[in-house]
């Protein structure tokens, strides 16, 4: 695997200097690992031209989110060659009697990606255990151990491959991040700690909507007392539910069935679980095989809040 190429991307030196340790790494800097590797592919590809993938319905995959999930799969088989991978593109691959499962969205955002926005992340997750998220543009890869969650922050903006360390504990260089967030940090980490003080809650508004029309998440959005309390935000990524157990978002709503075993969710999930965020369905009870949708909030208040409101749209039908 060292040196082996993704149609011309190298995998970042100190992602292969994890797997070629000796010593055997944890299931959380596997995540990191290959979330950042996934990363690194949609970073260098950024702003070229792009093959798609149609998947119907105004869906698409592009051939980064195919190359993306094999350099993920790349940094699993080598750490963990016993379990199996279930990726967004390539279905469930590895042995049918596998006891563990990882969960993979290589790009969460494509649509986003695919016009040139920067709104993308990179979703790993062991099912069950460890995850995590990374953004390919700010150098920042969200991480829990299944109990705590932090942030860790790159070195220098400029890829990840260069003077960052990509896992929890190792090596850290000095400088700061750059791209789309709204403040520069410094190299290193930091506890995720949610607040519901942004009042900001992002909506994802793509379909399908199996709640409807007992839940719209567009009845939400028009109804007065969320206008009153929250100011609606759409990004359209998995990346958003990131930014809620980071404080940057006070909340995060979506439509569904159960989420828990998605690969678009299931890192998040993980995360905002771990940070001390209060996550249920739609319907108020627990994310899981009788789940519907997803609400995750920063805090017991900020969930009673919105729970009230769905309620109430509820009602309106």
């Amino acid at each position: 695997m060292p040196g082996s190429p993704y149609g011309g991307d190298g995998l970042p030196a100190t992602l292969l200097a994890m797997i070629d340790s000796p010593a055997s790494p944890t299931d959380t800097e596997v995540a990191a690992a290959a979330a950042l590797a996934g990363a690194e592919i949609v970073r260098a590809r950024y702003g070229r031209l792009h093959s798609r993938i149609d998947k119907g319905a105004g869906d698409f995959a592009t051939d980064v989110d195919v190359a993306a999930e094999e350099a993920i799969l790349d940094v699993i088989r080598g750490a963990r060659p016993g379990d199996a991978v279930h990726g967004e593109e390539g279905g469930r691959r590895g042995a049918v009697d596998a006891v563990r499962e990882w969960l993979v969205d290589p790009l969460c955002g494509t649509l986003n990606y695919a016009t040139g926005s920067h709104l993308v992340a990179v979703n790993v997750a062991l099912r069950n255990g460890p995850a995590a998220v990374a953004d390919p543009f700010s150098g920042e890869v969200f991480l829990t151990d299944g109990v705590t969650a932090w942030a860790q922050y790159d070195g220098d903006g400029d890829g990840y491959g260069k003077g960052r360390t990509g896992v929890r504990g190792r090596r850290v260089a000095d400088g700061h991040v750059s791209g789309p967030v709204a403040r520069r940090r410094p190299v290193g980490e930091e506890r995720l700690a949610p607040t519901g003080d942004t009042r900001l809650v992002d909506v994802n508004l793509d379909p399908p909507f199996p709640g409807a029309p007992a839940f719209r998440a567009v009845d939400l959005l028009a109804h007065p007392g969320f206008v009153e309390r929250f100011r609606p935000r759409v990004v359209s990524t998995t990346l958003a539910l990131a930014w809620v157990a980071a404080g940057r978002r006070a909340a995060y709503v979506t439509d569904g069935g159960d989420l828990s075993g998605s690969v678009h969710f299931a890192a998040g999930i993980a995360l905002c679980r771990a940070a001390g965020c209060v996550v249920t369905g739609v319907d108020g009870g627990p994310v899981g095989p009788e789940g519907r949708g997803l609400v995750v909030a920063a805090d017991a208040e900020t969930h009673g809040l919105l729970m009230s409101l769905i309620r109430g749209c509820g009602r309106s039908v």
